[in-house]
């Protein structure tokens, strides 16, 4: 069940980058492209509308024009590279929904958060049944899909349409074509599709842009040769403006000109580049390591420039040099990813490798400064700085490869001499964390072996250290726990199994197959006494030596132990590691872990022949639950009513007094969590005569605390549930 890289790898919270979800916004002169909005129009009856053509064909700015014009209100996702992670996309893509919906998919955010993941289809599910409730149309729109195009993100997005609420409709921009069922929405008329060839800007369109946008009053032969040589690629026919609108010589431009559009960009790039100040050349080349651009972050990256970076981004835009407003507020900006293609080519061209390591290291520690800890690890890495990598990659005592960097972080260590990660050892353990959250359990124990060799001869008081022997730990019951799954071969072949179950389907992120293996049966057979005994064992070490504000480690490694004791039969241990997990995920807000932990203590009363101490779990565990989309909330509602089942058996042989009208008030009182001296306020009474109450509706009942009484009470159907004051 959980374990470490299980509890990391949902982070209690995470830093969501806003400039995503909002809508472009339209430059004060575009081109209008009516043929193509009203085909858009047009389509609104489908489920999917997919915009798939080469970069520079304006698909974005397509899309941002329909909308403007379009009576749907919208939600914007833009995608990139790190949002493959299906955790990421479906986080990002929620928060997008919530610009419509304020509070649309809290209890979906809540699981994918949490440290026991629920299967993918139980969440959109959940997801799909909050959309359906929308009451009015309304359109979602993921730009630049490739840029996250995942095998599960695209199994997830193909789930999605299958069970799409009719009043969605779903847009998707991408420079190639989605792993989804296309060809199966074509046939069922659920499809509206616009292609590079219906994506070229026609010779009416060109000339639109050259004349009427651009003021450049080109003859017609010119703007036919240029629609020509560019066929009508809207970014070639935009630098191409550019160009001339520097020297107003279209003849020579053409003279010189290429069809091939990598060609055309190169040269016309270097064109425009040529003709721009030293200061702004020298601008675009640096700020070009950077996927977003901010004005503070450019003057970081600047250091001594005279010109703001704000105001050097507000000039850039004005004269559409390749910048793309990221926002309303024009904080933040973008390059065209071809114009930043040919500006990092140039910029190691032109720069040598010191300074551009430079560049990196202020980006990564302004990154860093500014809550962004992915993207300062990101550039420290692009530094060559294995210091500085090393420090963020621990995330402050979550591991940012537990937070949504899992391949980047697997990547660099991948790369990495062995001396380096020697003279580390907490990279050792982080690399074989990272193997185990991509399904690579058989490579994990090399690298625990190595972390164990590399701490040998330090001081095993230090804090540190400690909290390494804490993880190796921590991870060693995972393992232990992965090989309880089917084990009748031996240890060794059984991981061998689990690795190839894990790597048929697929998915970077095997947490959900991880936690499938490792789901223990209710009680071990004498074939696996070993296995439990490991689980245990190191479960135990884990606890001793973690520290004790490191509640999320701490909480999982008292969740295996609980498991692995409940497993075992010995329910008084079993039943202390579950009380703390509870405790725990109060201060920590880990909803799903206190429900997992209160349905093992329900389990265990049931088993040890308590259903009236059952139920009392089983329905803690449901009211802890609210609307949480997991299975194990089925796993409660069935132990209630299976247990429920048992208690009326027993109730019916057992001859209880009628309880008088004043203790059935008592009682309600007492279901509303009111204290003895409230019901005593309440009722007029004295606080003994309430206590006295108190002891002959337990006498009646047959039960010794307020929580039972309640319970029997319920089963006995003495009283209604009455809500809690707040």
């Amino acid at each position: 069940m959980m374990d470490n890289w299980c509890c990391y790898n949902r982070p209690m919270s995470t830093q969501i980058n806003t400039t995503k979800l909002y809508i472009p916004a339209l430059r004060s002169r575009t081109v209008i492209r009516q043929r193509l909005t009203e085909r858009l129009n047009k389509g609104l009856h489908r489920k999917l509308t997919l915009i798939s053509a080469p970069a520079g064909y304006g698909k974005t700015t397509l899309v941002c024009e329909w909308l403007a014009g379009c009576e749907r209100p919208a939600a914007w996702l833009s995608l990139e590279q790190g949002d493959t992670e299906l955790t990421r996309f479906l986080t990002y893509m929620i928060s997008a929904l919530q610009t419509l919906e304020e509070n649309i998919g809290e209890g979906v955010l809540s699981v994918l958060h949490s440290p026991q993941p629920a299967p993918t289809e139980s969440i959109l599910t959940a997801l799909l049944n909050e959309l359906a409730a929308i009451p009015s149309p309304f359109i979602l729109v993921l730009d630049d899909y490739h840029a996250a195009s995942s095998r599960e993100v695209d199994e997830a997005v193909s789930f999605l349409l299958d069970h799409l609420p009719t009043q969605l409709h779903l847009v998707i921009t991408s420079r190639e074509d989605p792993a989804i069922s296309l060809p199966r929405l074509r046939v069922r008329d659920q499809l509206t599709e616009l292609r590079a060839t219906d994506m070229r800007f026609t010779l009416t369109e060109a000339e639109t842009l050259f004349n009427h946008v651009m003021d450049l009053h080109l003859s017609t032969d010119h703007i036919t040769e240029l629609q020509s040589r560019t066929e009508g690629w809207a970014a070639g026919l935009r630098l191409a403006a550019l160009s001339i609108q520097e020297d107003h010589d279209a003849d020579r431009l053409l003279q010189s000109f290429t069809g091939n559009h990598h060609f055309v960009l190169d040269y016309l790039a270097e064109e425009v580049l040529q003709r721009q100040p030293s200061a702004v050349q020298d601008f675009l080349l640096r700020t070009s390591i950077l996927d977003r651009l901010c004005g503070s972050l450019c003057d970081d990256i600047m250091a001594n420039s005279e010109a703001s970076g704000k105001d050097m981004l507000i000039e850039l835009d004005r004269r559409n040099l390749f910048v793309v407003p990221m926002d309303q507020e024009r904080r933040w900006y973008r390059y065209h990813h071809l114009f930043a293609d040919i500006l990092r080519r140039r910029l190691l061209e032109n720069m040598n490798g010191s300074d551009i390591t430079e560049l990196h290291q202020r980006a990564s520690i302004w990154y860093e400064d500014h809550g962004f800890e992915i993207e300062a690890f990101h550039h420290a890495v692009k530094a060559q700085d294995i210091t500085r990598s090393s420090r963020l990659l621990q995330g402050g005592g979550m591991p940012l490869h537990l937070r949504g960097a899992a391949r980047m972080a697997l990547d660099w260590l991948e790369s990495l001499p062995a001396k380096e990660l020697d003279v580390r050892p907490e990279l050792w353990v982080y690399y074989g964390s990272a193997l185990l959250i991509a399904g690579k359990p058989t490579g994990v124990e090399h690298k625990l072996r190595a972390a164990e060799a590399a701490l040998e001869g330090m001081d095993q008081e230090d804090v540190g250290v400690k909290e390494l022997i804490g993880w190796i730990a921590a991870t060693r019951a995972t393992l232990a726990s992965l090989m309880l799954a089917d084990n009748h071969n031996g240890a060794e072949p059984n991981l061998q199994a689990a690795e190839a179950a894990m790597q048929v389907s697929g998915l970077e992120d095997k947490t959900e197959d991880l936690v499938g293996l490792i789901t223990p049966a209710r009680n071990a057979g004498k074939s696996e006494t070993n296995g439990v005994d490991q689980v245990i064992a190191q479960s135990r070490r884990a606890l001793a030596y973690l520290r004790q504000d490191n509640l999320p480690a701490r909480t999982a490694s008292a969740w295996m132990l609980g498991v692995a004791c409940q497993r075992r039969g010995d329910y008084a241990e079993a039943c202390a590691a579950y009380n703390e997990v509870i405790a725990n995920c109060r201060m920590i807000d880990h909803q799903l872990m206190a429900v997992m932990a209160t349905i093992g203590i329900a389990q265990i009363r049931e088993a040890e022949g308590r259903p009236d101490l059952a139920a009392e779990c089983y329905r803690e565990a449901l009211r802890l639950a609210g609307g949480l989309p997991h299975p194990a909330i089925k796993e409660a509602q069935m132990g209630l009513e299976r247990v429920s089942r048992v208690l009326e058996g027993e109730l019916k042989d057992i001859l209880i007094e009628p309880l008088s009208q004043r203790e059935i008030e008592v009682l309600q009182l007492i279901d509303q969590g009111l204290s003895n001296r409230e019901i005593a306020d309440k009722l007029f009474l004295a606080l003994d005569t309430v206590k006295g109450h108190n002891r002959r509706i337990f006498e009646k009942l047959h039960v010794q605390r307020r929580t039972e009484a309640i319970a029997r009470a319920r089963d006995l159907n003495l009283l209604k549930r009455t809500p809690k004051p707040h």
